[in-house]
């Protein structure tokens, strides 16, 4: 029972990292075009992540890398890849709105898949956690309920394509937990930002060309957010994020997700003096009653196995 307070104390400062990307998006995308603003950061943060795989390699040296787990390093990198260009080109297609109600299927797909792939429980009281995850962020997200417009073929395309990323997401968590059995947290997590990295280039070159001088228009607060993209949120919150995910079922963990929309909103309030309603304080609260109900009642037998 220690242990899993402890893991989903992880979850949660990783969740809080996540969070802050929207903010951190929301003003880089003032300075860059969108596929700038993801895979910048992005390569950023995988340069940075270098010095830590090399030690992790020495001290795992007794495991040596073969063709076969590149192909799964490349796979994980593609979906990857896949799920932050959909993600930004679907916005640029549709609306944050209709983004945040579909970002509400992850933690639910999260659980088929792991489901599926990994032969995770699906238990009542998972179900029962995930269902009221849900319906607190449905309390917290009631704005953006409001301006959705999924039926519009206007915005069809845009809707598929964050569906798309929702599930790309899913699947590189899933797919990723299958290595933990041959490689650390940090490898994984370097090796697959690699080839993510060598897979985007295309796009940053091709799509949205990249020239050196987008940088003299940043202010210190886009630097800010350019470091906390390529640091936080995609360093040192995915390292955290995967400790946990190394001792927890992906459907458990998974069930945290519902902590990002929570976070983003209270990090939107006090650094963008975003309005926060009191539907979205008590979606908050419904949301970790969620994450608690999990945490005391769900049976913690395979942490040790997994150990």
């Amino acid at each position: 029972m220690k242990n899993t307070r402890w893991y989903f104390l992880l979850l949660v400062i990783a969740c809080i990292m996540f969070a802050g990307q929207g903010t951190a998006i929301k003003i880089l995308s003032w300075q860059l075009k969108p596929i700038l603003v993801t895979f910048l950061p992005y390569y950023t943060g995988t340069i940075l992540m270098l010095p830590l795989l090399i030690r992790a390699r020495r001290a795992n040296s007794s495991i040596k890398i073969t063709g076969g787990d590149w192909g799964r390093f490349i796979i994980a990198g593609m979906a990857q890849v896949v799920a932050q260009f959909s993600f930004v080109s679907g916005i640029t297609r549709s609306l944050v709105s209709n983004a945040s109600i579909l970002g509400l299927l992850s933690p639910v797909i999260t659980a088929l898949m792991a489901s599926l792939m990994l032969h995770e429980r699906i238990t009542r009281l998972r179900i029962v956690a995930l269902l009221i995850g849900l319906l607190g962020v449905l309390f917290l997200s009631t704005d953006s309920l409001r301006q959705s417009t999924f039926l519009s073929m206007k915005y069809l395309s845009g809707n598929i394509l964050v569906l798309i990323s929702v599930a790309a997401c899913a699947f590189y968590n899933v797919y990723c937990k299958s290595l933990f059995g041959r490689f650390q947290q940090v490898e994984i997590v370097a090796l697959t930002a690699i080839s993510a990295s060598i897979l985007s280039l295309p796009l940053v070159f091709w799509v949205n060309p990249f020239h050196l001088n987008v940088f003299r228009s940043f202010t210190r607060q886009s630097w800010i957010a350019f470091g906390y993209q390529g640091i936080i949120a995609y360093c040192v919150a995915m390292l955290i994020f995967f400790t946990a995910l190394k001792h927890l079922d992906v459907t458990v963990a998974s069930i945290s997700l519902y902590l990002n929309p929570v976070f983003g909103v209270i990090i939107a309030a006090l650094l963008l003096h975003e309005r926060l309603s009191g539907l979205a304080i008590c979606g908050s609260v419904i949301v970790f009653l969620s994450t608690l109900l999990i945490m005391k009642y769900d049976q913690p037998a395979k942490l040790d196995a997994k150990g």
